[in-house]
């Protein structure tokens, strides 16, 4: 069961990466990368199962901080405003 949540999470980080190259305007593509990085907080909890560490578990937070962080830098840098706006 765990194999095939990995094999579809692998499809969409690849459908993510076609996203991110073709995307037609930069905000599509910055809904991508948010998207990866929400992934990849999939791709940490998968692996915290798997070998019962409980450290990717933090990691896999972390990861998504970072990944919220950037998201609302990347939007206000799309918007051309600053970050004390």
């Amino acid at each position: 069961m765990i194999t095939v949540l990995i094999y579809i999470l692998v499809l969409s980080v690849a459908l993510c990466i076609y996203r991110m190259g073709r995307g037609p305007t930069p905000p599509d593509r910055a809904v991508a990368l948010d998207i990866l990085g929400t992934l990849m907080v999939g791709f940490c909890a998968l692996l915290a199962i798997l070998t019962e560490k409980d450290f990717y578990i933090n990691i896999a937070i972390s990861w998504a901080l970072l990944s919220y962080v950037g998201t609302i830098a990347l939007g206000k840098f799309l918007e051309n405003r600053g970050f004390d706006e």
